[in-house]
């Protein structure tokens, strides 16, 4: 179970965080879908590091029975769990930011290790360069929803442009910083900006 030196405030945070959930949810619409292996690498995140009762908490909050990993699921549901978890790290973390950017990484985990995410590393053959050039087609293995392309402002520098996407910028950072990572690149640095509600655009860069 994860554990903070320092208690964090998140009150502000809470409510303005609540805010944009519901903007987002409202702009959802019920053919959205999200891969159930996301739901279920969320949720055992939430129960490694914040315990039983804190995942079924996460459960509860998606308003479904259960998730099972090749089923699609509401892209809504998918939004409650991942508030619903990232408030339950939140404490033990460093808060939100930090909480969304943990169950990022266990996204890109996930994502790497399913088959769609294997034969992605083997046409990338495990060079950072061409796996990030190959995410837009990674990201549609998991949701159906959204366009997300690539731009290169260097040889190890690209800016990953996302629009129609509905998770925080903060989720997208820890994925792209795992899925980079996942190819032994070093000095890797990954800055995201919102554009608009549903727009954001992400700086990477590695040596």
């Amino acid at each position: 179970m994860l554990t903070s030196a320092c208690a964090v405030d998140v009150g502000p945070v809470r409510v303005e965080a609540a805010e944009d959930l519901a903007r987002r949810l409202a702009l959802a619409i019920p053919g959205d879908t999200v891969r159930g292996s996301l739901f279920l690498g969320s949720l055992d995140a939430v129960r490694t590091w914040a315990g039983e009762a804190a995942m079924l908490r996460c459960v509860d909050a998606g308003g479904e029975p259960r998730f099972m990993e090749f089923f699609n699921y509401p892209l809504g549901a998918f939004m409650r769990v991942n508030a619903a978890a990232a408030w339950e790290l939140a404490p033990g973390c460093g808060g939100w930011d930090a909480a969304q950017r943990l169950l990022g990484q266990r996204a890109a985990t996930d994502l790497l290790a399913s088959a769609a995410g294997k034969a992605l590393l083997l046409l990338s053959r495990c060079e950072t360069r061409r796996l990030v050039g190959n995410l837009p087609s990674a990201y549609r293995a998991a949701v159906n929803h959204g366009d997300r392309s690539v731009s290169w402002e260097g040889f190890c520098r690209g800016r990953v442009t996302m629009r129609r996407d509905f998770m925080p910028c903060a989720f997208h950072e820890g994925l792209l910083r795992a899925v980079l990572e996942s190819t032994k690149a070093r000095g890797v640095e990954v800055v995201g900006s919102r554009v608009d509600v549903l727009d954001s655009e992400y700086v990477l860069s590695w040596e």
